[in-house]
């Protein structure tokens, strides 16, 4: 099997295995899963960000948000604590079924380690690829995600959001922020979280 069939074969058992989430959105004019239209996302984005990105790179993006709905937030405490505990828990179950689906795409051990430490956010801002994905994941959120966020919170609320997600961003990830076209609510509350909005 070529790499580019085994690249296909895992992100289709990715695809596959998040077709089962309930919650549906339209995306490009047809209705698909929230989480297989999220996995799109973060491949379109890392192309954009990361032109030929490395195949583990790839694979990571696919699967970031794999099973994401079968542990909802409703099942911790809804505080910061909660949170935490909830994203934790997140992380390991990601981890487990891309571990597994992997495995039976015959992917190498180096390859499934790799994925896997990107899945686990591991070294934030030390490590350059798990810099990378989170850079992705951060303009995804941004792009799609902030103004349904925004009409669902308060203000203070989405501001400190918004200066947590810069703070975990590198210089070019927070440029390419910037670059994205917001509605002139998104783009006030990004200027009151951020020094380096023009």
């Amino acid at each position: 099997m070529s790499s580019l069939d085994k690249l296909n074969k895992a992100c289709s058992a990715f695809d596959n295995y998040n077709a089962a989430d309930p919650n549906k959105m339209e995306y490009h004019g047809v209705i698909y899963s929230k989480e297989c239209i999220y996995a799109a996302r973060m491949t379109e984005k890392l192309y954009q960000f990361k032109p030929n990105p490395d195949e583990y790179l790839l694979l990571a993006a696919r699967c970031q948000h794999i099973g994401r709905w079968e542990i909802p937030r409703h099942s911790y405490p809804m505080d910061r604590k909660g949170y935490l505990q909830w994203r934790n828990h997140l992380k390991m179950h990601h981890v487990e079924i891309a571990d597994r689906i992997l495995k039976e795409c015959e992917y190498d051990i180096d390859t499934i380690e790799k994925v896997k430490s990107l899945l686990l956010k591991k070294n934030l801002l030390q490590n350059t690829d798990t810099q990378l994905i989170e850079d992705v994941i951060c303009l995804v959120f941004i792009e799609f995600y902030l103004e349904g966020f925004a009409d669902q919170h308060q203000e203070e609320k989405i501001v400190d959001i918004i200066k947590k997600t810069l703070k975990k961003m590198s210089p070019h990830g927070i440029q390419e922020a910037l670059k994205i076209p917001v509605t002139d609510k998104v783009k006030e509350l990004i200027g009151k979280a951020s020094p380096l909005t023009p």
